[in-house]
């Protein structure tokens, strides 16, 4: 069962982040909130972008979809908005909802592939829904006829241009409006000007290109005639300096363009003619075609080399913005790539500012150093550090040590930490070069101050594991698994519970590793996780799927979401066309914060959807996990007039919910979960619904109602319920018994780090403090138990201590509410620079937050009152 060995220390290694990782970055998010507040109207999509490449580390995507969304809003110039309209749309999967064109308008103005087209925005209008469904009139009624054309062609020429051996009759001041050359020739001092018949017959130019510009020189339109002939009359317009004839010729060809084949064939006239509107277009497929336009050699061939750049920017269609998207993508489907390869060289040509060389020469270097190429590396990362970008000293210490330089990268990183005030991932980098006893220290320290770091956790079990001590190999990576969920932590812990040979324990692992990640490949890309599971089938009993939905309510009811992914992905392999077991799925990888895989879920689930009203529900679900609150409720009141379900009311009980409800919006929502749970349903979902219920009712002041919803959410194995009813026994003064209910709830649950900070609530400081710190050392992405101590220290007026407490999170997590109490603890002691540079991190995070923006205008006001003193 172990065909490859157990993993070994000596073949472990951190991998250098391909993203900027400033130094401070809390500086650096104030930093940008200023600029944004300063800067031209123009500048503010680019300062957008970058502040997108900066937040990208953390992983949230939620914030990035926020920073994508602020610089498609300030996008005023068509090659902007045609790329962020594509990379918000990249962002939300949508390529992989069935159904679903490249070119379909999601009915808003952000994303709609026509509103891009048009140059410019109104800001006030940017969240509305665009139009892009208007009837175009009837074209029998708009189009002019030939026979009156041609009846007007004789009743009004009075020159002629010969083709050969035809003639083609025009009106010599229409055609000479065309451009100023036409102008100069025709009305000028060229002898042109005193003929009536010009011969045109050497200029290559066909009897119908000819007949065609003069139609348009009396009409002005070109929708009457062919592609072929409106392509002939761009080249002429070109040629002759036809500037309104060209725009009409680039506008109109644009809306030939709907798939890949389109671009193909259109892309070279674009280029070739500088079609501004053209080219734009035919990138606008491509780029909603991602990823799958990525793997064909002649879309690459459109993008990847030097002289393909150039063509795009003559056309004003080669940006860094364009080369960073596609550089993404390509990253993300295959790193090591040729194409990757010569796509950031791209980014790194079209660099202009010092954050974009430095973003685009340390990607260099990470893709140069997968591909083992340690030289090559090596220049790119001391590029990026002359850049300005210092995270990129860690891929030079990288490249140094597998180039045999270990002293080297060890006085390198060194040098770094004494120099900086130090961050986990130095010591993390450090401790590679390190021996013995020094490199556990430096991969503590790097836990000490940054615990989401997986790096070590997977080192220290390995490093267990080579001393047969494999059960607490097994404790040590359970330490990060149970609050960040990632493929290859998940993948150590199977190795060895295989090794111990719990091979029921193993298999829930890999169910769950590809619950996250399909196509993952275990040791090195040996081995597929799919293989290991048949190998894997023969060792464990394998229950039937009626077997499997009685473990899945045991699992939900003692909230061990792992266990319940594993459960699915089994369920899903004897029924892989149930979209309710997909959308389970989505709902346990959401309260795991795995956004992405969860959003994969919901589409696959919207995919396999039996009915329509099923399929609204579940584009509901994705619209709301979107942003698009009202969207959401239309698609669950539709859902209801074709048949009422309870997912249905749920969703539009949920939807209305996230917002600050008047007393009468809060009795609705009650209304629709009484609806709900009215419906047909599972246990499960009817828990989650009479656990929601009775927290309206706990809102609303119905004690009694509340606790009977809880009460009634139990007696069907809903477990969190215990978390609502010590509520309830809170507010009736009864502390011991919400204190006895929580602890009910810490027995019975697996992940139990929230109930423990809940718990906190109930019981003395003491007490509270020791259930603050057991959330912590369980979850230490938990905010709440920072801000609680940092606030008893600063009761104390241990000021110093207090807001230590709250750096030490932020500094791997700078979470809006930490960064704003800390602002608030730096207000109070006088530190009014610390707290205006909290105040601005905190709003380039959330730019409306109303407390943040009173604390700011306060501080920066009392601020400005100092120095007038």
């Amino acid at each position: 069962m172990l065909p490859f060995g157990l993993p070994k220390t000596d073949h472990l290694e951190p991998t250098i982040e391909p993203h900027l990782k400033p130094i401070q970055l809390v500086e650096t998010l104030a930093d940008l909130y200023r600029r944004l507040g300063t800067c031209l109207e123009s500048e503010k999509s680019l300062i957008c972008i970058e502040q997108y490449s900066i937040l990208s580390s953390l992983g949230d995507p939620k914030l990035l979809r926020r920073c994508l969304r602020a610089a498609r809003q300030h996008a005023f110039d068509v090659h902007s908005k045609v790329v962020l309209s594509a990379l918000l749309r990249y962002e939300r999967r949508e390529d992989e909802h069935d159904g679903v064109s490249p070119m379909d308008c999601s009915s808003f103005i952000l994303e709609c592939p026509k509103a891009t087209l048009e140059s410019g925005c109104d800001l006030n209008s940017i969240y509305d829904h665009c139009k892009c469904y208007q009837e175009c009139t009837n074209s029998a009624d708009a189009q002019i006829s030939k026979e009156d054309e041609l009846l007007t062609l004789e009743e009004d020429s009075d020159i002629s241009f010969c083709v050969g051996n035809e003639e083609i009759d025009c009106v010599r001041s229409k055609i000479a409006a065309l451009s100023t050359p036409f102008k100069a020739m025709l009305c000028g001092s060229f002898i042109e000007s005193k003929r009536s018949k010009i011969d045109f017959s050497q200029n290559g130019l066909s009897v119908e290109l000819m007949k065609a510009v003069d139609l348009y020189s009396r009409t002005k339109r070109v929708d009457m005639f062919s592609p072929k002939i409106v392509l002939e009359l761009l080249s002429f317009a070109e040629r002759f300096c036809c500037e309104e004839m060209k725009s009409a010729c680039d506008i109109h060809l644009a809306t030939f363009v709907n798939c890949v084949e389109d671009v193909l064939v259109l892309i070279e006239y674009g280029l070739e003619d500088r079609a501004n509107v053209l080219v734009a277009s035919c990138l606008q497929v491509l780029l909603r075609e991602l990823p799958s336009s990525l793997h064909s050699p002649k879309v690459m061939r459109i993008f990847c080399s030097s002289e393909a750049r150039e063509r795009l920017a003559s056309a004003g269609h080669a940006s860094f913005l364009l080369y960073y998207f596609l550089s993404q993508v390509a990253m993300e489907e295959d790193k090591v790539s040729n194409t990757t390869v010569m796509l950031l060289e791209r980014l790194k040509e079209c660099a202009t500012l010092k954050w974009q060389k430095a973003l685009a020469l340390h990607q260099l270097g990470c893709v140069w150093l997968e591909r083992l190429e340690y030289k090559s590396a090596q220049c790119y990362f001391e590029a990026a550090t002359e850049a300005g970008h210092v995270y990129s000293l860690a891929g030079i210490a990288r490249s140094r040590y597998k180039q045999g330089q270990q002293h080297s990268a060890y006085k390198l990183m060194n040098t770094l930490i004494s120099e900086y005030k130090a961050v986990g991932w130095m010591y993390q980098e450090r401790s590679l070069y390190n021996t013995g006893e020094n490199k556990i220290a430096d991969l503590n320290t790097a836990t000490e101050l940054d615990p989401t770091l997986s790096f070590p956790y997977k080192y220290r079990a390995v490093s267990k594991a080579e001393k047969k001590q494999t059960k607490d190999a097994i404790s040590e990576i359970d330490r990060i698994i149970q609050f960040k969920l990632a493929p290859d932590c998940l993948e150590l812990r199977a190795w060895f519970f295989i090794a111990i040979e719990d091979y029921g324990s193993a298999l829930r692992d890999i169910r769950a590793m590809l619950t996250l990640e399909p196509s993952y490949k275990m040791f090195n890309v040996r081995l597929s996780g799919d293989d290991l599971i048949d190998l894997l089938n023969h060792k464990v009993q394998q229950g039937s799927q009626a077997d499997c939905w009685l473990q899945l309510y045991d699992q939900w009811s003692s909230i061990d979401d792992i266990g319940s992914l594993a459960i699915i992905h089994q369920m899903l392999v004897n029924d892989p066309w149930k979209s309710l077991l997909r959308f389970r799925q989505s709902l346990l990888l959401l309260r795991l914060n795995c956004k992405k895989a969860a959003m994969r879920c919901l589409q696959l689930a919207c995919n396999l959807s039996s009915s329509e009203h099923e399929k609204l529900i579940y584009e509901g679900w994705i619209l709301y996990d979107t942003g698009h609150r009202e969207e959401a409720l239309a698609k669950a009141e539709k859902s209801i007039l074709i048949q009422r379900s309870f997912e249905a009311f749920f969703l539009k009980a949920y939807t209305l919910s996230d917002s600050n409800l008047d007393p009468e919006s809060s009795s609705y929502v009650i209304e629709l979960l009484e609806e709900a749970i009215r419906c047909p349903s599972d246990g499960l979902r009817k828990g989650q619904a009479l656990n929601n219920l009775g927290s309206k009712y706990v809102d609303s002041g119905k004690l009694d109602q509340a606790a009977n919803c809880y009460m009634n959410a139990l007696d069907i194995k809903h477990t969190k319920a215990h978390q609502g009813l010590a509520r309830v026994y809170s507010l009736r003064n009864q502390q011991k018994a919400a204190y006895a209910e929580l602890s009910k709830l810490i027995e019975k649950a697996h992940n139990n780090a929230s109930a423990y900070e809940n718990r906190s609530e109930y019981c003395d400081s003491e007490m509270a403090k020791n259930d603050l710190n057991m959330a912590t050392q369980l979850d230490p992405l938990r905010t709440y138990p920072y801000s609680y101590r940092a606030a008893v220290l600063m009761d104390d007026q241990k000021e110093t201590e207090a807001i230590e407490e709250l750096s030490k999170a932020i500094a791997f997590k700078p979470d809006l509410q930490m960064l704003h109490l800390r602002a608030a603890f730096y207000e109070s002691i006088g530190n009014l620079n610390s707290a205006l540079c909290d105040c601005e991190a905190a709003l380039c995070l959330e730019p409306d937050h109303i407390d943040t923006l009173d604390l700011y205008n306060r501080a920066r006001d009392q601020a400005i009152h100092h120095r007038h003193i």
